[in-house]
Formats: C-alpha cells, sequence, structure tokens
C-alpha cells in the first residue's frame, strides 16, 4: 500500500512538474510575440527612412559639391541609427552568432526559473520516494580466439620475382601477363605489397579464389580477397517466372527491404522487365511504369 501511494505520488509530482514547465513557456511565448512583432515592425521602418534620409542627404551635397564625409549631427545620427537596424535585421533573419550569446543566456534564466519554480512547488512530493533500478545480468566471460596467421610459402624463383617488382624492374600490373598464373601473381603482387609499406598481411587470405575468373573482369592487381555474407530475397515474380535472388552486402536491413520488395511485386501480380536501350552509367537507372 505504502509502495502503491509512493508511485501515485510521483506520477502526480511528474504530471505537476511538466504543467508547470508548460504553462512557463506558453506565457513566455504569448508575452514575447507582440513586443517582438512592435520591435521588428519600428526597425524595419527605421532601416528605410533612415536609408532614404542619407540617400537624399548625400544627392544634394554631391549637387552642391559638399563633401561627403563631412557630416552633420543628424547624419551621424542617422549613420549609427541604420548600421544598429541593419545587424538587428540580419540576426533576426538567420545570423545567429550575433545573438547567440543573448539568447543562451536568456536559455538560462528560463531554465533555471523553472528549476525553482517546480522544486518549490512540487519539492516535497519525492520525499521517501526511491525507484529500484531493474539488475543488471551478470557478465559472461568471452574468450578470444586468435586468428589462425597464414604464411605464404614461395619458390625461390616467386622471391626473384618479388624483388623485381619491389625494385620496379617488373610493373605489378603485368604480372599475370608475365607470369601466366592469377594465383601465383597475386601471392607476389602481396609480398611485395608487404615489403614496400612495412604493413603485414597476414589477415588477408590468398588461397581458395578463382583469380583466373576476375582477369580482366572486375577487379585489377589482386593481392587477396575478403569474405562478404550473402542474403537471399525472393522470389521474384518477373515476366511470370519466379527468381530467388541472392545480395552479397554488409549494409544491414537492405536484404530485409529488399525481400518486402519482391513480396510486394509478387501479391501485385509480379513485374514486367522491357529493356529500352543499353548505355553505360555509373548506377543502375530503373523505369516504372
Amino acid at each position: 500500500m505504502d509502495a502503491h501511494q509512493r508511485s501515485l505520488n510521483a506520477v502526480e509530482c511528474s504530471a505537476l512538474s511538466g504543467k508547470l514547465s508548460k504553462t512557463k513557456s506558453q506565457k513566455h511565448d504569448s508575452q514575447s510575440q507582440p513586443s517582438l512583432y512592435l520591435t521588428n515592425a519600428v526597425f524595419f521602418g527605421l532601416f528605410f527612412s533612415v536609408a532614404y534620409f542619407l540617400l537624399h542627404r548625400w544627392r544634394e551635397k554631391i549637387r552642391t559639391s559638399t563633401p561627403l564625409h563631412v557630416l552633420t549631427i543628424s547624419e551621424i545620427v542617422a549613420v549609427v541609427s541604420l548600421i544598429a537596424s541593419f545587424f538587428y535585421l540580419m540576426a533576426f533573419f538567420g545570423i545567429g552568432f550575433i545573438l547567440h550569446p543573448f539568447a543562451a543566456s536568456r536559455a538560462i534564466q528560463y531554465d533555471e526559473e523553472d528549476e525553482a519554480e517546480i522544486d518549490k512547488t512540487t519539492g516535497s512530493c519525492l520525499v521517501g520516494f526511491a525507484p529500484k533500478l531493474p539488475l543488471l545480468p551478470p557478465k559472461t566471460a568471452v574468450k578470444k580466439v586468435a586468428p589462425a596467421s597464414v604464411t605464404l610459402q614461395l619458390s625461390s624463383d616467386d622471391e626473384e620475382v618479388v624483388q623485381a617488382v619491389v625494385s620496379g624492374s617488373i610493373p605489378s600490373y603485368s604480372l599475370e601477363s608475365k607470369l601466366g598464373d592469377c594465383r601465383r601473381a597475386a601471392a607476389i603482387r602481396n609480398q611485395a605489397v608487404e615489403r614496400v609499406t612495412g604493413k603485414s598481411l597476414e589477415g588477408l587470405p590468398i588461397e581458395n579464389f578463382d583469380y583466373d575468373s576476375i582477369l580482366g573482369q572486375c577487379c585489377e592487381m589482386p593481392i587477396g580477397f575478403v569474405q562478404i555474407p550473402v542474403g537471399v530475397a525472393g522470389p521474384l515474380l518477373l515476366d511470370g517466372k519466379e527468381f530467388t535472388v541472392p545480395m552479397a552486402t554488409t549494409e544491414g536491413c537492405l536484404v530485409a527491404s529488399t525481400n518486402r520488395g519482391c513480396k510486394a511485386i509478387y501479391v501485385s501480380g509480379g513485374a514486367s522487365a522491357v529493356v529500352l536501350r543499353d548505355g553505360m552509367t555509373r548506377a543502375p537507372v530503373v523505369r516504372f511504369i
């Protein structure tokens, strides 16, 4: 019963605090809007009237051959008013750094007033109320497994080729054509990069990849390969046939969103594909009808 009463007391206090804060902000807004409109109207009128006055005075000085730098008291006041109104209007229409210190100090003042009002009104509401935090789950020890190290074994002939690539006598891009073995060229290039940069490429695998399949296709001067997770989306109903779409990606939710799109196309009766023309572009272009 006591705990239930304390929880009700805390809820009433939070509701009262929110109500006071909302009432305070509405009061500030309602008080500041009329004065803000009046201030803007005054500075707009001041800016254009002073600008017209100065242009008229300078036109008279040009007609009478009077030096422009010789100013009367009225002209000095007009110049000061023009500069002041200009800075105010620029600050009001987007240059926040001019009034930033003043806005920050006013925000801090409003926050302090709100906190003082809330503490004054609801200071005794939370006496004796101590919320219980949920217990954290016990920590489990995770055993770290070191990655298996793979060391490339190069023959004496390969070592000579590596030295030639490092020295620059053999271009790195011509290894496949000179050696006739794409896997051997990738291994030699891998070792040459290690020796030139002084950085280890031990975590980049070389074996179990068909380097002949990418020669002249999608990657030049390979030094290894990386593993990318492959998801599946579908079935995609296209031209009356169902297709299962594999997607290799590391972008979260990409396969899931594609799968939802395939489902929407399937439910709506499928899609039809028409080739309008062939061309070259950086990204796929799809036209929906």
